[in-house]
């Protein structure tokens, strides 16, 4: 496991967890003359990852971002389309909408579990609709079924995005491969990580196809350097691969290092009615990326105070994301409650895989100070 640094004195939010074995494939990448996108770490990587979504293709990029960008354009997503996405997830989601020249349009998220709420998905469908852009939020899984069923009655695509959500089954099913394509993110906070890095999967042959070559600069696969047309530069790494695969190997231990650090956390907490966990439905199983609660008005503390309380007591924390509706190159003027009430509520507490007993029951302890004065 990783060796916390001897100058940091704040227990992160989250620091990635890195072994001999990923310095072993880094050595070994780096040796081999293979530190550019060709390897065989990037194969190995992306059989990984495919059989891990229980998806026929995985097709490995250079970020979480560059995934759902890929998505929207190997779908031929454009100008004069429209995507419904949450508005409570980080703002990738809608850039990604925007770098097509499609419209985000936002949509209100469930007050339990924080993600996509189909009825709202479903009420913002019109002519120009073209895809929804259900996200699993902190790692729990969107209701897919009834969103899936609500795209197919009006011949929608699915672009799941997963980038904090590896792992997390939805129905006894892995998520990402429940849509038409799913993407995922391995940025260095992500349950598994390639420093910056991404992914997608997917079960449609002719789609992952056009995803790898637009990945590739859209260099045609048999006329070499040839370029029918605008395509981009994300790649992964051999190297970065190298790692991916390391991590792969010790991925169920850290799923449940997350899943454990979830359930001291509620039952450390659980007798403080107004401090509100993200909830984990009956027909879900969480990745637990992150750990957050909802700082309700009741409690007498906001989510601002106990923050620095937090860090006070030498806790880092980190507030939850903004609404994307609100920021301004998104403003729609739109009104969504719940979402609003997350934002400025929610607080992610310590979630890293790292993380130990003694420095999760201090930020317990700090927590229960703080909220029980």
């Amino acid at each position: 496991m990783t060796q916390r640094l001897e100058s940091q004195t704040m227990i992160p939010v989250s620091e990635p967890v890195l072994g001999d074995r990923e310095l072993e494939y880094v050595s070994d990448a780096v040796r081999s003359g293979w530190v550019s996108s060709l390897g065989p770490y990037v194969t190995t990587f992306e059989r990984g990852l495919a059989a891990l979504s229980g998806t026929e293709h995985a097709i490995a990029v250079s970020s979480g971002t560059a995934a759902l960008h890929l998505a929207l354009a190997g779908l031929g997503i454009g100008p004069g389309d429209e995507v419904i996405v949450p508005s409570f997830t980080f703002v990738a989601t809608a850039a990604a909408v925007r770098y097509v020249g499609a419209t985000p349009v936002f949509a209100d998220v469930d007050p339990d579990h924080w993600c996509l709420d189909p009825a709202e998905f479903g009420s913002l469908v019109t002519p120009r609709t073209r895809a929804v852009i259900p996200v699993h939020v902190y790692g729990h899984p969107c209701e897919m079924n009834a969103i899936c069923d609500i795209a197919r009655e009006h011949g929608l695509a699915v672009i799941e995005d997963a980038a904090e959500a590896i792992g997390a089954r939805y129905r006894d099913q892995p998520v990402g491969g429940l849509g038409d394509v799913g993407i995922f993110s391995f940025y260095g906070n992500k349950l598994i990580t390639t420093g910056e890095g991404g992914a997608l999967v997917t079960d449609d042959p002719d789609l992952a196809q056009r995803i790898r070559v637009l990945r590739d600069h859209a260099m045609d696969p048999v006329r070499r350097y040839w370029h029918g047309e605008i395509g981009f530069n994300y790649r992964i790494t051999n190297v970065q691969a190298a790692i991916g695969v390391a991590q792969l190997e010790r991925f169920h231990d850290l799923l449940g290092w997350k899943r454990a650090i979830a359930g001291r956390y509620r039952a450390g907490l659980e007798d403080i009615p107004a401090l509100r966990p993200q909830e984990e439905a009956s027909w879900a199983e969480s990745a637990w990326w992150m750990f957050t609660v909802r700082v309700s008005p009741e409690l007498g503390i906001d989510r601002d105070r106990l923050a620095v309380a937090l860090a006070s007591g030498g806790i880092d924390s980190r507030p939850t994301f903004a609404p994307i509706h609100e920021m301004p190159p998104y403003r729609t003027g739109a009104v969504l409650p719940i979402t609003d009430a997350i934002a400025r509520e929610g607080l992610t507490l310590p979630s890293g895989a790292g993380l130990t007993e003694d420095e999760q029951e201090q930020v317990i302890a700090r927590v229960r100070d703080a909220c029980c004065q």
